[in-house]
């Protein structure tokens, strides 16, 4: 960096540097502030240091870059020149609140400071300039606690300890009880927490503290939740954040001050109507920590939520009547919800911050549907809006209505959904269950960014404390996990690890079921209602199918996920796999006396009585599939997986076999392989066995005959053979399938229409597509053993490191989730352009794990695949997720077409 670059952008008094475009530059909220400036809004005057200064930092040894020193030196001034103060001024002091601001909202991940500005002597300044001691005082007590944890790394703790014993030692039940001179006693034992736990006194110089706050909220950055924060939401560490250094306003002036947090729309359930909350003579922090209640902006929500307390629309009528228009003023210049910070400083509104709003996956279908309806945003900017990804909250289950409900409490319902699971206490449990395989509802007083990992882990949230807008609702709505906050009749002992309500106490361990639509806290485990595609949901899901060009598919073995994939949108099957059918218990008898055999006389014999069952399996699922695709892949894992293993095992089958127990042991040991991966399995099988080949198409073409005569519609079942490697695999089993074809049409006198084609998962047969055209009429990528074939690695057994690969760059995602592009993506783009270079209309589809992820989806809209084929549940995701690449793909056109 160079002197000469410009670090630092301000903005206030009707102006800015920067603008909503500078994201990446200035963060969101300096963006946001920037932009808000522009458009004239009250905003107190300050200034961003940029994202780039951030990474410099880090990469010269958090070391400040030359210049920045003088161009915050003359931004500082400019704050208090606009505001009529000035920063250390004995008499007249300025105070300023030091923020991040990442260009993606995480909220509560990194360090905020307000109040800096104070020591000993501009404190006695600001109690006589405002005339208001207590309010002074209590604002040096705030600033010394955040400074101290935020900078010095004296944990809160120690001062709430001390503020605890103090109220408890006069009589105070609130904070606002406190006087003056109770403040000053106070600060003096922070002071003195301060001097023991550092061995030197709270600094007093006030640039130290400025330098000290920004340093801080560039280290916060790197800090465990933040890291974690961004690992859940795959947000680069190559961003950084953005510092906003801005004028303090002050809601804790007395009975005409209060700070909120408002949303435009209800970020749980969608609601047009505005939504918040806020408390009089208070800070930020108070209102998001969830330490105090607060009180609801409207007068409706107040009557809704039968609150005695009175509304910001009551208690401040002028201020409440300016937030509206201006709330109606960035809903429609975003077109979006927007989340806004405010506060009002005797009467005066403020605008401290606003982006869009993080939402429920509920609430976001309902604003994407309403805005489009009122024209505020077209269909396609709807369907932009929504993250296919989560969509994936809306399609579990919901307690039934039928349900009994023994209800311990009832609370806020801060994030919709329901959830059963074990009471745990502390965040580090919740994930040390969640990885034995437990379902765990995080029991808290109140959530803290800290608690980040916990609630990840979570099936569910409930707090005692808090309200709409507290940690744990904002955060718990972003992840999808359903949240019962502010259940204030709890009554919860961390240290016994016990939770009373209602005359019951319930121990860890013990299950509770949580109702985030309703606030519902029960005792128990609840029946939950599988979800359906409607209102909203179903809306936006017809509106992406009208844009959309690829097919989508499920991944479905049996009746049931067949038609649970036709509930939510499949357009047919796009891997059945076959051997799943076998595992039933009056099938693995015969399935073991067909690999016992010793000719293959004996494998015929048993191959007849799985016959009849694997063709009722593929009747059913035609005539579900109502003349809809099929795509059945034939046998693929290797024949010893079918075996028992066990001595005790091996003994019993022998014994229902009737063959000598060594003669079985032998057997198995014979079919063990060292790496059954790459071992005898897929097509390698029909080439040793020719006769499962045989019986496997004779059942998907008798049942196609017969499904067709059920129905009435024409069954094309498209048989696949797996992983071959050359042509000449393929075309000895497209020998056998045709042969079996025509001796079922002769004999049903049925005309069968069929495609035979094969899965591309070996490097090899991608690189020998061309020629592979030539036999197959269709390619499914299977991109599972695709990415392990090519990576060489194991899915199963890549957990051991595949972390630390991602921790350390090395892969920016897990090539098992999402699809390597550049690698196993390249393999999928050549062969499908070799592949239709033989056979112009090969069908081109995928049916890994790849096929339900959003940016594996958007890969296959850009290589023109036909199709993508993901399990029953990831359906609509999948559906989603093909418009918008759609959509995306047609802007690129289009902007390609405006550049020339």
């Amino acid at each position: 960096m160079s002197g000469a670059q410009k670090f630092v952008y301000r903005f206030g008094a009707g102006k800015a540097d920067g603008s909503a475009e500078m994201r990446e530059l200035l963060g969101g909220k300096g963006a946001n502030l920037a932009e808000m400036s522009n458009l004239g809004l009250p905003v107190p005057p300050g200034f961003t240091i940029t994202t780039e200064v951030c990474n410099g930092y880090y990469a010269n040894g958090k070391k400040m870059p030359e210049g920045l020193v003088d161009q915050v030196d003359e931004s500082v001034r400019y704050i208090g020149e606009t505001v009529g103060a000035t920063l250390g001024d004995a008499t007249n002091p300025l105070l300023v609140s030091v923020r991040s601001g990442s260009r993606a909202s995480m909220p509560g991940m990194m360090d905020t400071i307000l109040n800096l500005g104070l020591n000993d002597e501009t404190v006695e300044g600001l109690a006589i300039r405002s005339g208001d001691r207590r309010f002074a005082y209590d604002s040096y007590r705030r600033f010394i606690q955040m400074y101290s944890n935020v900078v010095l790394d004296v944990k809160h703790e120690n001062f709430e300890e001390i503020l605890e014993h103090y109220k408890h030692q006069n009589g105070y039940d609130l904070d606002t009880d406190i006087t003056a001179d109770d403040w000053r006693t106070l600060i003096e034992q922070y002071k003195a927490v301060v001097q023991r736990k550092l061995g030197k006194p709270f600094p007093q110089n006030i640039e130290e503290q400025l330098w000290g706050a920004i340093s801080a909220v560039f280290d916060s950055w790197n800090n465990a939740r933040a890291i974690k924060y961004r690992e859940l939401n795959h947000i680069p560490e190559s961003w950084g954040t953005a510092v906003n250094v801005q004028a303090m306003v002050f809601g804790n002036r007395g009975d005409t001050s209060a700070t909120g947090v408002a949303f435009t729309r209800n970020p749980s359930t969608g609601d047009g109507r505005l939504y918040g909350e806020f408390l009089v003579n208070a800070q930020g922090e108070d209102v998001v920590a969830g330490i105090r209640t607060p009180q609801n902006i409207t007068e409706v929500a107040r009557v809704e939520a039968g609150s005695d307390k009175p509304s910001l629309e009551t208690v401040m009528p002028e201020a409440f009547k300016e937030f509206v228009a201006i709330c109606h003023t960035l809903e429609n210049h975003y077109r979006d919800m927007q989340d806004i910070e405010f506060t009002i400083q005797e009467g005066k509104l403020w605008m401290l911050q606003c982006r869009n709003g993080k939402r429920t996956t509920p609430a976001a279908l309902r604003i994407a549907v309403d805005m489009a309806n009122e024209g505020l945003i077209s269909r396609e900017d709807a369907i932009s809006r929504i993250e296919a990804a989560q969509l994936d909250q809306l399609l579990h289950p919901t307690i039934d209505p039928k349900a009994k409900r023994n209800i311990l409490t009832i609370g806020l319902p801060a994030s919709p959904g329901a959830a059963s699971g074990e009471i745990v206490f502390s965040p580090d449990d919740a994930e040390k269950l969640k990885a034995l395989g437990k379902s765990v509802i995080l029991v808290r007083n109140e959530t803290s960014p800290e608690d980040i990992h916990g609630m990840h882990a979570a099936a569910g949230i409930l707090t005692a404390r808090g309200g709409m807008t507290s940690h744990a609702a904002v955060v718990a709505r972003g992840m999808g996990r359903p949240c019962v906050s502010g259940a204030s009749a709890l009554r919860i002992n961390a240290e016994l690890k016990t939770v009373t309500a209602s005359g019951v106490t319930l121990k860890e361990g013990d299950i509770i079921t949580i109702d985030g639509s309703t606030g519902q806290v029960i005792q128990g485990e609840v029946a939950m209602r599988q979800p359906e595609l409607t209102g909203d949901f179903a809306k936006l899901m017809e509106w992406a199918d009208v844009v959309r060009r690829m097919k989508v598919r499920t991944n479905a073995d049996t009746p049931r996920d067949a038609e649970q994939a036709r509930k939510f949108g499949a357009e047919g099957i796009g891997l059945c796999r076959t051997e799943h059918m076998f595992f039933d218990t009056d099938r693995i008898m015969a399935m073991r006396e067909m690999i016992v055999a010793t000719d293959t006389d004996g494998r015929r014999t048993a191959l007849a009585k799985i016959l009849p069952m694997q063709r009722q399996d593929f009747i059913e699922l035609f005539e579900i599939m109502q003349g809809l695709p099929v795509t059945i892949r034939l046998l693929d894992p290797p024949l010893h997986e079918f075996l028992p293993h066990g001595h005790t095992e091996i003994v019993e089958l022998a014994q229902s076999l009737d063959i000598d127990p060594a003669t079985l042991r032998a057997r198995v040991n014979q079919l063990t392989e060292q790496n059954p991966m790459l071992g005898h399995r897929g097509c390698r099988l029909a080439i040793t066995y020719p006769e499962i080949a045989e019986m496997q198409a004779a059942a998907i073409f008798e049942a196609a005959v017969e499904a067709g005569k059920r129905t009435g519609k024409p069954v094309v079942p498209e048989i696949m053979v797996p992983l071959i490697a050359t042509k000449k695999e393929l075309d000895i089993i497209k020998d056998i399938i045709v042969r079996v074809a025509n001796d079922v049409q002769l004999a049903t006198a049925t005309k069968i229409d069929y495609q035979v084609g094969t899965m591309i998962e070996l490097p090899r047969a991608a690189l020998r597509a061309g020629e592979i055209a030539e036999t197959a009429e269709f390619f499914s990528f299977g991109t599972n053993d695709l990415t392990q074939t090519t990576y060489g690695i194991s899915r199963d057994d890549s957990g051991a490191f595949l972390g630390d690969y991602l921790k350390a760059g090395i892969y920016s995602a897990d090539p098992f989730v999402s699809i390597d592009t550049v690698g196993v993506g390249e393999l999928v783009k050549l062969a499908s352009e070799r592949g239709r270079a033989t056979r112009d209309k090969l069908k081109l589809g995928i049916c890994g794990e790849h096929g339900g992820d959003p940016a594996s989806i958007a890969f296959c809209e850009t290589i023109g695949l036909d199709y993508v084929s993901c399990s029953p549940f990831r359906v609509p995701v999948a559906r989603l997720a093909a418009a918008q690449a759609a959509i995306a793909s047609k802007k690129a056109s289009n902007k390609n077409l405006e550049d020339r």
